[in-house]
């Protein structure tokens, strides 16, 4: 099929929003540079205004190319519901009620461990929280652990590799770790209706090979970090006042609910609204709700959506033509360069793809999350949490590419060589 002006122009503006991606760092230098419009600087600095930014440039270039009555019905093909899932389970997930419920758990937990709090509350953080993940989805579990892990190493003075180190060790064990059950990680909750994969499935032929790469990184991230953590042991503000145990449950009953309803957001949002509505009414329990950071996430993320429509021309030729080992390595490679649940979901267009393809093309997918900001749903979230503990409040992709790596490696020869 011969591609269209327009499919070429999508594919150039997707390629100018990985450029920006990778300069976005450099652009939130050029704010202190330039005083008079920092403002603009900042904004274009955000990581997650990037895709919104290129996608509203594409919508603007097919009305110019294809009329406006085009664009806006392109825009209104696109299914955003994952977008608006991890804004709303963003939100409810880093309320302090489940915060503190969590905490609670996280510290009983630490107390039976044979080494001292701080360390093994690292370690929790990066182990037990992105296998929860598969219960609680993994935008819930990159919440979770970057709000416990933000105060142990995500701060401002620590030395930048330690927490680069941390980060990529968070966004592969996020990845990986959410993989035990059929719905909790975005590439598998692309292909498992269509592939009848369910939550058996997945345990046996991919999850207990994560949760052991998950245990691999996250001790030796531990280890690796072990004198930094001990020094930022010691302040933790969110158990200064305790939160009742029956707010806690609440909050919880609420999380688990808009889980549960995960596919269908008229039941998630409305319950998103009663669960505003519950925070004012308690609101003495409660910290400020993270809903600048969750809107910026969703933005980014529909913006993916919307760019990511247009690739399939370039993207699924390549999926298709590619034997199963192959396949695993570019699914990997790709994966870096495009949210892994959208290669995955092309992957499942392809007719008369074989089990061992299928097997391939999510392990490569989801073991490659971790490599960039946007390989992995989640990993926006996380980024908006933790980006101003590091230097110039951004997080460099060269960094985070570099500290991903070794983690990626151990969570790809276990998806392949178990």
């Amino acid at each position: 099929m011969t591609p269209t002006p327009l499919q070429w122009v999508a594919a150039a503006l997707f390629a100018a929003a990985l450029a920006h991606t990778f300069a976005a760092k450099s652009l939130e230098r050029l704010a202190s540079r330039h005083p008079r419009h920092a403002g603009a600087w900042h904004l274009l600095g955000e990581v997650e205004v990037v895709f919104g930014f290129w996608a509203g440039v594409l919508i603007v270039a097919m009305a110019l190319l294809a009329g406006p009555a085009d664009a806006v019905a392109y825009a209104e093909s696109r299914q955003f519901v994952e977008p608006m899932f991890v804004v709303v389970v963003m939100v409810i997930a880093a309320s302090r009620p489940v915060l503190a419920a969590v905490g609670d758990g996280v510290d009983a937990l630490a107390r039976l461990a044979p080494l001292p709090a701080a360390l093994s509350q690292v370690w929790l953080g990066l182990a037990v929280v992105p296998l929860v993940g598969s219960l609680v989805t993994e935008p819930a579990a990159m919440t979770l652990a970057a709000l416990m892990l933000r105060e142990r190493v995500f701060r401002a003075g620590q030395a930048e590799w330690t927490k680069y180190a941390a980060l990529g060790v968070l966004f592969v064990n996020v990845s990986i770790g959410g993989t035990l059950t059929a719905y909790a990680a975005p590439p598998v909750l692309m292909v498992a209706g269509r592939w009848d994969w369910d939550s058996a499935f997945m345990l046996a032929s991919f999850g207990w090979k994560a949760a052991l790469a998950v245990l691999v990184n996250a001790t030796a991230a531990t280890w690796l970090l072990r004198r930094h953590v001990a020094q930022a042991a010691g302040s933790d503000a969110a158990a200064a006042v305790r939160v009742p145990r029956r707010v806690q449950f609440v909050h919880l009953a609420f999380l688990a609910a808009v889980v549960a309803a995960a596919h269908h957001p008229v039941i998630f949002v409305g319950l998103f609204l009663f669960f505003m509505g519950f925070t004012q009414a308690y609101e003495r329990h409660q910290s400020p709700l993270i809903l600048k950071e969750a809107m910026l996430v969703g933005f980014f993320l529909a913006g993916l959506v919307v760019l990511g429509g247009m690739q399939q021309w370039w993207l699924q030729p390549i999926v298709s033509a590619l034997d199963p080992l192959a396949l695993f390595f570019a699914a990997l490679a790709l994966t870096a360069i495009t949210d892994n649940a959208a290669l995955t979901y092309l992957g499942s267009l392809i007719e008369g793809i074989g089990d061992e393809s299928k097997y391939m093309l999510v392990a490569g997918a989801v073991a490659g999350g971790g490599l960039t900001i946007i390989a992995n749903a989640p990993n926006p979230a996380g980024a908006a949490l933790l980006r101003r503990g590091f230097a110039d409040g951004s997080i460099g992709v060269g960094g985070l590419l570099a500290a991903a790596l070794p983690p990626t490696a151990v969570a790809a020869a276990a998806l392949l060589l178990l």
